[in-house]
């Protein structure tokens, strides 16, 4: 049977849309899901040590970086949706193994196996939009995608903690393979193939060292790939702690879910003032902006930490309008961070981008466990790590605004 490329999916656009979406969402799920999971995974694996629960957020973090590493190149050479159906497979799998494990040891390592086999739809399913869209009508499916994927950040600690309170933590797994194995049944029967084998680039060690060379000859993309990292680190070290910093210090446990949700929300308001500041202002100015301004804020609320004597309504505020911040600063930052990044490897784009996610994920969780394990019962550890993460990030912003290296 002969193959169809390069055309419009049988599915209509608004259902390819849904589905790109869902495939990403597979992420935001994946994380956010467990967080309120995390100390009674603490209570019950790691009594002794309650704060290595939190490294099963870090831990799919890694995957996820690994994963990126190789899914991109594989999905030149094998097509797309072998290598999407491929890492599904495998995510759930790890998912099954992260039900059944015994010891927090084997939760994390299935973690960060569930972590590779999400990276396969996480960058293929980028891939595939660009092959069959080009220009604005690209951009304009991406935003449609991001805006249904934004959503899933604000409902999946509510999707968490109801399943906690049907069954138990180890069900939320169980809800990954069912979720997963929706989408890939999706990818399976309505999407067709999108690279033709004609436009497939085979596997060679030389041509990967050649385009790694290429690529980080460019300053600018060393930059930003540092960059991101730090600025992924706020986000990772936030995500591994915030769960019990509402239980432990703020006594708020049962209402997480909620005030996550309103702060992912302002997240999503964010990425449209975004779409429209970069257009006037430009992608360095609003990242220079946003990082300097969110260092402010930090910065205060590490100064009322230290030396204010705070009510628990004040501190309660304080901690709120910090995260939020953080999560605005993300939706500000990290996709201006990748254009940025982009611009002077386009010919090689599909490589670049999985190296470049790939190298700034790993890295992010390197710096980021120190800590989200310094957590003390209170967000102080939190605040000082933003504060220096933030700082590096807008010094290293000014070497941005030099000429590109040839």
């Amino acid at each position: 049977m002969t193959e169809q490329y390069h055309a419009r999916p049988k599915l209509g656009q608004a259902e390819f849309i849904a589905l790109i979406a869902m495939l990403f969402a597979t992420i935001a799920l994946s994380i956010d899901a467990m967080l309120p999971a995390i100390s009674d995974i603490g209570r019950l694996l790691s009594p002794e040590a309650p704060n290595r629960a939190m490294l099963i957020i870090g831990a799919f973090f890694l995957g996820m970086g690994l994963g990126t590493f190789v899914s991109g190149p594989l999905s030149d050479a094998y097509g797309r949706k072998s290598i999407m159906m491929l890492g599904g497979g495998v995510y759930c799998a790890a998912s099954l193994a992260c039900y059944f494990a015994g010891s927090l040891e084997m939760l994390i390592v299935a973690r960060v196996i569930q972590g590779i086999g999400a990276a396969g739809p996480r960058t293929v399913s980028l891939a595939m939009v660009r092959d069959m869209y080009r220009g604005r009508e690209m951009a304009r499916i991406m935003s449609f995608a991001m805006m249904v994927f934004m959503v899933a950040p604000a409902i999946a600690p509510l999707v968490g903690q109801a399943i906690i309170d049907i069954a138990d933590w180890h069900a939320i797994f169980l809800a990954f393979v069912l979720f997963s194995l929706t989408s890939l049944v999706w990818l399976g029967l309505r999407q067709p193939e999108t690279l033709a084998r004609p436009d497939r680039i085979p596997l060679s060690p030389r041509t990967l060292l050649a385009s790694a060379q290429d690529m980080f000859s460019h300053r600018i993309v060393v930059v930003t790939i540092l960059i991101q990292a730090l600025v992924m680190a706020v986000l990772v070290s936030l995500l591994s702690s915030i769960a019990p910093i509402f239980e432990q210090h703020f006594d708020r446990g049962v209402e997480f879910p909620y005030w996550f949700a309103m702060a992912a929300v302002f997240s999503a308001v964010g990425s449209f003032t975004n779409a429209k500041l970069v257009m006037t202002v430009g992608m360095r100015r609003v990242i220079t902006i946003t990082f300097a301004a969110v260092l402010a804020v930090s910065v205060a609320t590490l100064g009322c930490l230290t030396w204010g004597d705070l009510s628990p309504t004040a501190d309660f505020a304080l901690f709120m309008i910090w995260m939020t911040s953080l999560f605005c600063m993300m939706s500000l930052t990290m996709g201006n961070l990748n254009a940025l990044a982009m611009e002077p490897v386009g010919h090689i784009a599909g490589f670049a981008a999985s190296i470049m996610a790939g190298l700034s994920t790993v890295l992010s969780v390197i710096i980021a466990t120190p800590v989200s394990q310094a957590f003390d019962g209170s967000y102080l550890p939190l605040v000082l790590g933003a504060v220096i993460f933030l700082g590096l990030a807008l010094a290293l912003m000014a070497l941005t605004r030099k000429p590109l290296s040839s």
